[in-house]
């Protein structure tokens, strides 16, 4: 990818690297910090590969530009390019600013645009505004809407405007079968489709090989990994603290005809406490936990990594999956569980090129 703001945007800091150098780079450091040498690396497609993106919206007089933060982070740079985000994006974003320059009602105000899309074309585009949104604004943003075949968002302190609707549908393809996802604006996804596709599929090889037992996964979000990883198993106790990630991953279930998955609103502490006795749940009243034979566990924590209860909790459980956004949070969680598991495999997932950022997987048995 060439970018003509390389070197101002902060979006790239590893701008100065060709991609091969930029791989080698982030599998040297999980290598390192884990312990571990034999890493599958897997590559991102070089451009277009973010599925969401968030643009501030600079005001000069009375011109409105994308802006992002500069690379030495003290200041922002206005852009006229931006070739990270999926063609989806690309093909809208710049016809939307000119149109938003072209009309006092949608550019009043506005302070940033965020954009969400899919393989399959699906946009949602959500206006971020410092006033309250009228019937003017929701009169103008419906044609928008029809102008660019997407769905719109209007929001500012205290409102929500919903013109359509406030999801987008993907489709992801594992292990040749075709999954599909409501994403709903506001919660987490994924950014980079074809990595995701990856990184699913590795988790399921892993899964693969297991052959027996229950699944149980913390961190389980709208199912990204769960739906595709419960074909493995006989059963799967799937837990996130969202109420909203909760809804979503029952219904991504039902949608892909998926029965033996129990999603339950737990955080990883009261999971601990749950399969460990100690706490009861009205929530699992109507789950037995006696009857699942956990022979995997698979977490994808965030950047701070796991606490020392749920790790003591998955230190139990023969197999491990462990996903993570953070490796000195990772190595950190591997010094207790090697104590009592194996690495059996290791994985780096460039789900962010031209940035330092790294995703990568751990595969674990116990000894």
């Amino acid at each position: 990818m060439q970018c003509k703001h390389f070197g101002s945007c902060g979006a790239c800091n590893l701008y100065n690297l060709d991609y091969e150098k930029q791989l080698q780079q982030k599998s040297k450091k999980v290598s390192e910090l884990i312990e571990y040498e034999n890493l599958s690396i897997f590559t991102s497609p070089r451009q277009n590969y973010r599925a969401r993106a968030e643009f501030r919206i600079w005001h000069d007089g009375d011109i409105c530009n994308y802006a992002m933060t500069n690379i030495d982070k003290n200041g922002v740079v206005t852009i006229d390019e931006c070739h990270m985000v999926l063609k989806p994006i690309e093909n809208r974003m710049w016809k939307l600013l000119d149109i938003i320059n072209s009309s006092e009602i949608l550019k009043r105000k506005l302070f940033g645009v965020e954009f969400l899309t899919s393989t399959i074309d699906d946009v949602l585009i959500t206006m971020l505004y410092h006033k309250k949104l009228d019937n003017e604004w929701v009169s103008e943003a419906k044609e928008l809407e029809k102008i660019l075949k997407a769905n719109i968002i209007g929001r500012s302190r205290g409102q929500k405007l919903v013109l359509s609707k406030e999801y987008i549908t993907e489709e992801l393809s594992i292990d040749n079968i075709k999954y599909k996802h409501i994403q709903y604006d506001g919660g987490f996804t994924q950014p980079n489709p074809k990595v995701n596709e990856k990184m699913i599929s590795w988790a399921k090889e892993k899964a693969k090989s297991i052959g027996y037992g229950d699944l149980l996964e913390s961190y389980c979000g709208l199912g990204n990994f769960t739906l595709p990883l419960s074909s493995c198993f006989n059963k799967v106790l799937a837990t996130e603290v969202s109420k909203k990630s909760i809804y979503n991953a029952l219904e991504n279930c039902e949608i892909n005809n998926i029965e033996n998955i129990n999603f339950i609103r737990l955080s990883s502490e009261e999971m601990s406490e749950a399969l460990g006795g100690a706490r009861e749940f009205n929530r699992l009243k109507e789950i037995e936990l006696k009857e699942f034979k956990f022979s995997c566990v698979l977490v994808d924590p965030p950047r701070a990594g796991l606490d020392d209860d749920t790790i003591k909790l998955i230190s139990s459980i023969e197999h491990i999956i462990y996903i993570s956004c953070n490796p000195e949070t990772l190595a950190r969680d591997l010094r207790v569980l090697k104590t009592t598991h194996d690495i059996v495999d290791g994985a780096v997932f460039d789900q962010f090129p031209y940035t330092s950022h790294i995703e990568s997987g751990v595969f674990l048995k116990k000894r």
